[in-house]
């Protein structure tokens, strides 16, 4: 992931993901972890940003979020479905 927009980590993962049945777009929200559908990223928002036509929201990461303002390089995450 890196910064954009001093307002959301982005990352491309190696195979875009389907849009079938997605909503148009959405308002983010601090803590969204979301999938930009034009350039095929994902997002996740450590600030408030406006409605974007193309975003899904794709779930919240619910702590720690606070933590991605202050990483000021590039960083590698894992990612779990948790049950």
């Amino acid at each position: 992931f890196e910064d954009y927009a001093g307002t959301e980590k982005i990352s491309y993962p190696s195979n875009k993901l389907s849009t079938e049945e997605a909503p148009l777009g959405i308002d983010p929200t601090v803590g969204d972890f979301t999938y930009y559908a034009p350039w095929g990223n994902l997002a996740i928002y450590y600030k408030d940003f406006g409605y974007s036509k193309g975003l899904i929201k794709l779930g919240k990461i619910e702590s720690g979020v606070e933590k991605l303002q202050d990483i000021n390089s590039d960083f590698t995450v894992t990612i779990e479905q948790v049950d």
